[in-house]
């Protein structure tokens, strides 16, 4: 496997989401510093010095050190915002709005000022509308500024299709788009089983089974849990994204970006397929919808707009 050298990787919240982050690019040895940045500093150094040691099990040269401070983070090359409030049993995303609106615009300030040129990677809830808090905050080129959700949803979905036939582990390609949440619109038609359309594998009612499962998907990880919220799944997929844009693979990952004009919107996140690589966002690509998918993807950028509005309205944006 490639190795980065000379790579700088900060992560701003070291809970589940943000330390397994970690874990994972330091296992891969995929960056030469990786960097936490957490409320509670003994949390961030315990965590550190652990999967610094299990990056000399693994003999990787990556080293895990703790940014005390914001100016830390200087000269990073990307930076994963997991910094919020977690998601709680009965907990819609849109209670999250306000709270971690508030923490997203303190952390970007940080990141505008020591780490101008570097892409930044939201994973906060509500999503989408965190990467919208992002970018306007930070003042960055929207290919800078990506959210991690679609990969996520596509690896539930694909999980789900795994589950209802018995076969083709690691090779079932599950396709979303939209929002992350309950809005999210997933893509039988872009989904395979070893390249075997869904469609000729599953029935149509069997699909939208594994379509409503996949939107509650992390509601229903939620409930088992009860105290908290899935972090392996979105973290290996918020380390895929990291690795594509340091190693400049230009691979296509659904992601949520800012649309201008893309799709028929403006002035909105959402998730679409982009090509990731070294300048963030390298091409967003534009599908074919059906009628009813148009329908679908249109509720789910409303409803991004729609917390958008609330947080104009209440003057967020200065």
């Amino acid at each position: 496997m490639e190795k980065m050298q000379g790579k700088k990787v900060s992560i701003i919240g070291a809970g589940n989401v943000g330390a397994t982050v970690a874990y994972s690019l330091a296992m891969n040895g995929s960056c030469h510093e990786i960097w936490l940045r957490d409320r509670n500093p003994d949390i961030s150094m315990g965590k550190a010095l652990d999967m610094s040691q299990a990056a000399n099990v693994a003999r990787t040269h990556t080293v895990v050190k703790v940014a005390h401070e914001a100016s830390d983070m200087k000269d990073s090359d990307i930076v994963v915002i997991t910094a919020g409030s977690p998601r709680k049993p009965g907990m819609t995303r849109d209670d999250l709005l306000m709270i971690n609106a508030e923490i997203t615009k303190e952390v970007v300030a940080d990141v505008k000022k020591y780490a101008p040129n570097s892409i930044i990677i939201m994973v906060s809830n509500p999503l989408d509308v965190m990467t919208y808090v992002a970018l306007k905050e930070s003042g960055f080129p929207k290919e800078r500024v990506v959210g991690m959700a679609g990969i996520l949803d596509s690896a539930r979905m694909a999980h789900f299709i795994f589950e209802k036939i018995g076969y083709g582990a690691g090779q079932i390609r599950a396709s979303v788009m939209g929002g992350h949440g309950d809005t999210m619109v997933p893509l039988p038609k872009f989904s395979t089983v070893a390249g075997v359309p869904l469609a000729d594998v599953l029935t149509k009612d069997e699909i939208e089974e594994i379509v409503e499962r996949t939107k509650h998907g992390g509601a229903e990880i939620v409930g088992y849990l009860k105290t908290g919220s899935a972090y392996y799944a979105p973290a290996k997929a918020t380390a895929i994204m990291v690795e594509a844009i340091l190693r400049d693979t230009k691979q296509i990952h659904p992601c949520a970006v800012y649309l201008d004009g893309h799709y028929g919107y403006s002035d909105v996140v959402s998730g679409v397929p982009v090509a990731l690589g070294a300048n963030g966002v390298e091409k967003l690509f534009e599908m074919s919808l059906t009628d009813e998918q148009k329908e679908q993807f249109a509720h789910s950028v409303d409803s991004v707009r729609e917390m958008i509005d609330v947080l104009k309205d209440k003057k967020f944006f200065a």
